[in-house]
């Protein structure tokens, strides 16, 4: 640099004649180009064509290359080498793409992976005027880490456009670059001095800013007529003064429209390192943001026609099933009032049977819909999994026969869950029948627990928030599935059991339950090795676990007094709700909505416990009706009946001891063995 600087003030000093001046004025230029082509990060060559193996110009040669070469693409020492030495597997996909060039004089950028080395690269090439010296200039960097992580994201942006600087070489190489490329070019020095700017950038700038740059003039002291784009543009170089490589998105208005413009910026240096400037390369890229756009478009109408798919599919199922019940239920009764009207009274018993068994099984059906839509009206309590696990032992014994060995392995200092237990029960059950029935000639069930940190690369698997997690898991040595399988095992109503084997909701179901509680379901599996289903549970930091609760016993009668205040809009419920808890002794307030309920409230009548349905009319729910009442009597127990519960309502939150739920449909000795035990446990 030094010797520059001393060549330039000779030139300006005018100690030296005409021709003297002009020679020394080329060799002051070369090596002007010649350091900055040292001193730019991309990788630069020139590549000479040469008669080679396979006829006319079927090879090159490396004639120049700069130090970054084999920084970028991972060869040292390339001048003087043949690509048929270097890299004979590929050289004829290279020695085609760069003929191009030099026969059609059409630059060319593009994206390539070098395999020699395993790096990607960005190239852009151009012919070297005249054609006759069969010379064509390349220049590349590696893009290696960006492919990698547009893989990693699906590739859903386009590659990005190629990064190029213009490269200085002898014979005004540099200008040859800046000039043939499409992209915007400018280059500054320390003091905002444009060294360089292609005649793209400056048609574009003066479209822009009104205002038509030249070699020379300072970006900040030409926008003066504009203070808001003097600030943005010396805050912008600023910072690439400062040593800092970047890319920014701009807004700008060009021909009279907006356009976004993906401006890059990148450090310029000497041969020994020093900062002397900066430079940027801007790029349109309003249609590719566009593309991406509609891309977004299309991603979002698709998976609106999965969603209307899965509903189809869902309504389908359910009118197929209810059908059938139904069909069984209404049978069945006109069956009854024919045979009572015939006098055959021994005869009913079988028929209200089969009513009542179609009916429990409408009901399974509709709560593992709920399960599956994850609005079923959940009891969490803090668990102890391993002790529910324990205590389900034999009853999974049963359940899978003789052929199935089970084996139960539990981590010592197993963290509590905040789970509606009787439903993980249900969960729990429903993945071990499933791993039975993938084992038709026996094999082994291995239920296991163990607690798990997901730090943030884990929980992004599992789709989960990262923590603290209990994982309960059921492995099998059976059939296995396949990647399509696995893909669609939580569908509703999708089943690889034989027709009538199945109703395909289980695990849809159990999906649901967990997804409703603030877990994760994950299947891993191999065809012809078994399958892992483990469920993730977040981790509960409260009170202590809370045993399973044990079956309810049979109801007793009421006390003299007591008093139920029965809430409920559907009548015919209503009154079978009222008849039942009658016939055991209870007194009941009967009211259609929360307004009446509240009067009653007001009333100086003993109240022992309200049963109010969560959804009410009139404004008011069972559960803001629960709290108004709580308010006037605080120690009134409260037993919420519902078909459907958001989580807002009845939720994950755990209910005070003084509160229950009781999900329809329910037996009515369900009903008084659960009033029953409100008022004995707050005795």
């Amino acid at each position: 640099m030094k010797a520059l600087e001393a060549e330039n003030a000779r030139l300006r000093s005018g100690e030296i004649g005409g021709r003297e001046r002009a020679e020394a004025a080329l060799a002051l230029s070369e090596e002007r180009y010649r350091t900055l082509f040292n001193s730019i990060d991309e990788g630069f060559c020139i590549i000479e064509f040469l008669d080679g193996p396979d006829g006319p110009l079927s090879d090159y040669i490396h004639i120049e290359a700069n130090p970054a070469y084999a920084l970028h693409a991972g060869i040292p020492n390339v001048v003087g080498q043949k690509v048929r030495e270097m890299v004979p597997d590929e050289a004829a996909g290279w020695v085609e793409l760069y003929g191009g060039v030099l026969r059609t004089g059409e630059p060319i950028r593009f994206e390539r992976e070098l395999v020699a080395t395993g790096r990607h690269l960005e190239l852009a090439a151009f012919r070297i005027e005249p054609a006759s010296r069969r010379q064509v200039a390349v220049l590349f960097q590696d893009i290696t880490a960006r492919k990698r992580a547009e893989e990693a994201l699906q590739q859903l942006n386009a590659t990005l456009e190629t990064r190029v600087i213009a490269a200085l070489a002898e014979r005004k190489i540099l200008a040859e670059i800046v000039e043939r490329s499409d992209a915007y070019v400018q280059v500054v020095d320390r003091d905002f001095r444009l060294l360089a700017i292609n005649a793209a950038a400056a048609r574009e700038f003066e479209i822009i800013f009104s205002v038509r740059p030249r070699v020379g003039d300072n970006v900040v002291e030409i926008l003066q007529g504009s203070a808001s784009a003097q600030a943005a543009v010396l805050s912008l170089w600023s910072r690439a003064l400062a040593g800092e490589e970047f890319i920014e998105v701009l807004e700008l208005d060009s021909k009279g429209r907006r356009r976004h413009y993906e401006v890059r910026f990148n450090a310029l240096r000497d041969g020994d390192g020093r900062q002397i400037g900066a430079y940027q390369f801007a790029y349109d890229v309003t249609d590719r943001l566009g593309e991406q756009r509609r891309l977004r478009e299309a991603e979002d109408a698709l998976r609106q026609s999965q969603k209307m798919e899965v509903v189809g599919q869902l309504t389908g199922g359910i009118a197929h099933d209810f059908n059938n019940l139904l069909t069984g239920i209404t049978g069945s009764l006109e069956l009854l009032q024919a045979r009572l009207k015939q006098g055959r009274l021994a005869e009913t018993d079988r028929y209200i049977a089969a009513a009542q068994g179609a009916a429990r099984r409408a009901a399974a059906l509709t709560h593992r819909l709920l399960a599956f839509a994850r609005r079923q009206a959940l009891d969490p309590k803090p668990t102890d999994v391993n002790r529910l696990v324990i205590g389900m032992e034999d009853l999974i014994r049963r359940t899978v026969g003789p052929q199935i060995a089970v084996e139960v392995v539990t981590a010592a200092g197993l963290w509590t869950v905040l789970i509606d237990p009787p439903q993980l029960e249900n969960a729990l059950l429903n993945l071990c029948v499933n791993a039975r029935d993938a084992m038709p000639d026996g094999g082994r069930i291995t239920i296991e627990t163990a607690n798990k940190w997901l730090d943030d690369r884990a929980a992004r698997e599992r789709d989960l928030p990262p923590g603290q997690y209990l994982s309960l898991c059921v492995t099998d040595t059976g059939i296995g599935m396949s990647r399509d399988v696995i893909s669609r095992i939580f569908d509703p109503f999708f089943t690889t059991k034989p027709i009538g084997q199945g109703t395909g909701l289980g695990l849809s179901m159990v999906y649901g339950f967990v997804r409703q509680s603030g877990g994760q379901v994950r299947a891993y599996s191999e065809v012809g090795v078994g399958t892992t289903m483990c469920l993730y549970l977040p981790r509960h930091f409260g009170t202590e676990a809370m045993p399973v609760p044990a079956t309810p016993e049979a109801p007793g009668q009421a006390k003299d007094g007591e008093t139920i205040l029965l809430v409920d809009d559907e009548v015919l419920l209503g009154m079978l709700m009222a008849e039942v808890l009658q016939e055991h002794g209870y007194s009941v307030i009967e009211a259609t909505d929360a307004a009446s309920a509240l009067n009653a409230l007001h009333s100086q009548e003993r109240i022992d416990v309200l049963v109010t349905d969560v959804g009410l009319p009139g404004g008011m729910n069972g559960r803001q009706l629960a709290d108004a009442a709580r308010a006037m009597r605080p120690n009134l127990k409260v037993l919420f009946i519902t078909g459907y519960a958001e989580n807002a309502i009845i939720g994950n939150q755990q209910l005070a001891p003084s509160m229950g739920v009781l999900a329809k449909p329910f037996e009515m000795e369900t009903l008084v063995s659960r009033v029953r035990h409100m008022i004995a446990d707050g005795r």
